[in-house]
C-alpha cells in the first residue's frame, strides 16, 4: 500500500486536510519511510501510516495510550511496523537515535509541553538532514473566536488576555513559524486546518447532501489564504531539516 492510500483514510471533513498533507509528505520520501510520531500513543495516526508500509516509532509518556496503540496495530496487521516507546518527548535524545527518521510528527504536542523549543529541537535532531517535520498545533486565536461565537464572551475575553501571559510562546502563525526556523527547520508550507470546520455544527453538515464534500473543498481553498488561515482551529506547518550544519546539533 503506498502513501496515496492515506488520502482515502476514512475520516470526517474536519480531518481530511491533515491526511492529505501527510499523504503528500510521505509520497516524497524513500520507501519504506521511517516515521517518528511524538505524543501519538493511541495510534490514530501511526497505524494508518504503518499501513502504507512505513516503519513508525511512537513515543508517548502514557502506558495506557501505548497499550491502545499495540492493540490497534495488531488488529490492523501492522504490529511488526510499529515500535512503541514510553518516554517524554523532551528526553527524546535518550530514546531515539539522532538523524534516524525521514519524517517527524509533532502533532498536538508543542502546545502542551513546558518547553516547546526544547521538544521541537529534540524531534529535529531525530530527523535526518533533508528529512521532513510535520507540525500541528492548536491556534489560540481560533479559541477566542469560537468562545465568542458560542456566546461565552467572558471566556473569550479570558482567552484573549491569556495570549499576553508572560512565557506564552505560541500565540499564532508568526510564533509557530519562528519556533520552527529557530530550531533549524526550513518552513515549506503553512496551512490553516479547520478554518470553517470548527465553526460549523456537525448537524448542519449531516442535514445537507454533499455537505462534507463541500466543506472539504472550502477548507482546501482557504487553508493557505489570509486572513482565513490565521483564524483556523489548528495550524499545520510542513518543514524540512536543513542539510547544512546550521541545524540543531
Amino acid at each position: 500500500m503506498d502513501a496515496s492510500a492515506l488520502r482515502e483514510h476514512p475520516v470526517n471533513g474536519r480531518q481530511w486536510l491533515v491526511w492529505r498533507l501527510l499523504a503528500d509528505a510521505l509520497a516524497t520520501l524513500p520507501l519504506p519511510a521511517r516515521v517518528l510520531d511524538c505524543g501519538g500513543g493511541s495510534g490514530s495516526i501511526a497505524v494508518p501510516i504503518a499501513r502504507t508500509g512505513a516503519h513508525v516509532t511512537v513515543v508517548d509518556i502514557s502506558p495506557d495510550a501505548l497499550s491502545t496503540l499495540h492493540r490497534r496495530a495488531e488488529e490492523a496487521g501492522v504490529a511488526a511496523l510499529v515500535r512503541p516507546v514510553q518516554g517524554d518527548v523532551e528526553a527524546l535524545d535518550d530514546l531515539v537515535a539522532r538523524a534516524s527518521v525521514d519524517l517527524g510528527l509533532a502533532h498536538g504536542i508543542l502546545e502542551v509541553v513546558d518547553q516547546p523549543e526544547v521538544a521541537l529541537a529534540a524531534i529535529v535532531r531525530a530527523v535526518r538532514p533533508g528529512g521532513l517535520v510535520s507540525v500541528l498545533v492548536a491556534n489560540p486565536a481560533a479559541g477566542v473566536l469560537a468562545r465568542a461565537l458560542a456566546g461565552d464572551l467572558t471566556g473569550a475575553i479570558a482567552e484573549l488576555r491569556a495570549l499576553d501571559r508572560p512565557g506564552r510562546q505560541l500565540r499564532g502563525v508568526g510564533d509557530v513559524v519562528a519556533l520552527c526556523t529557530n530550531t533549524g527547520l526550513l518552513v515549506e508550507q503553512v496551512h490553516g486546518v479547520g478554518v470553517f470546520a470548527e465553526l460549523i455544527p456537525g448537524a448542519v453538515l449531516d442535514a445537507r447532501p454533499g455537505g462534507v464534500e463541500a466543506l472539504a473543498e472550502l477548507e482546501q481553498a482557504a487553508a493557505q489564504r489570509g486572513p482565513f488561515r490565521d483564524i483556523a482551529g489548528r495550524l499545520h506547518l510542513l518543514c524540512r531539516r536543513a542539510v547544512t550544519p546550521s541545524g540543531p546539533g
